[in-house]
């Protein structure tokens, strides 16, 4: 048996088993495959937050190197609502988020289908109000296409604060992950051990003062 075949088999097994350790995930409603590292997630669910749920569960996973989420959302029963009803509870959902500056985004509902947009002045904001609709009743997905506003930064300063909050992480090795800035838009470079390292240092970046976009282009190398 190849190896990687072999490291397949047990990444498998421990998605499997994460899935059913976690328990907002219904294990019998996932299918999982792996080839090479990357992970390909069906089935059925009845909320968008399992679906969501089921591929955090994944990313957590040691040796996953991608994530293909195929999981379908069916609403049924009290689940079910109307684009009308949806668009309502998004609204009220984002007016109440005290970390959502609700007047400066606009909503769109098309057969369950939430799509964000607008602009924020930070990045918590942004994904703030993509948390607050996530687990409402009916909806089957999130586009968030809300955009970071430009701050008074140098790419300079925001280049070496980045470098630095890499330095202060336990999670990320700072040294392997390199920094680019044009204007606000940061990419990142280098190699790490693991998804969630990769999927770390793009978070860390995006909490610098300035930063408009962030293009994550670390590598996932397994020893």
């Amino acid at each position: 048996m190849a190896a990687g075949t072999l490291l397949d088999r047990e990444i498998q097994q421990d998605a499997l088993d994460e899935l059913d350790w976690d328990p907002e995930v219904e294990v019998t409603d996932v299918g999982v495959e792996v080839d090479d590292g990357v992970v390909t997630l069906t089935g059925t669910v009845d909320s968008y937050a399992k679906k969501y749920a089921a591929e955090q569960a994944v990313f957590r996973v040691d040796g996953v190197r991608a994530v293909a989420n195929d999981i379908v959302v069916q609403p049924g029963g009290l689940g079910y609502r109307s684009d009308t009803e949806i668009a309502k509870a998004v609204a009220n959902a984002l007016e109440l988020d005290v970390d959502v500056p609700a007047e400066h985004l606009r909503v769109r509902v098309a057969n369950g289908a939430v799509t964000l947009q607008g602009e924020v002045a930070w990045y918590y904001q942004r994904v703030a109000a993509e948390d607050a609709v996530r687990k409402l009743p009916g909806v089957v997905s999130v586009l968030n296409l809300i955009e970071v506003a430009e701050q008074p930064v140098t790419p300079e300063e925001l280049r070496k604060g980045i470098e630095r909050a890499f330095l202060r992480n336990a999670a990320i090795d700072a040294d392997a992950v390199q920094v680019e800035v044009d204007g606000g838009h940061v990419t990142l470079y280098g190699k790490v051990r693991s998804l969630a390292e990769r999927r770390q240092a793009e978070e860390v970046a995006w909490k610098g003062r300035g930063v408009t976009r962030v293009t994550n282009q670390i590598r996932v190398v397994l020893d």
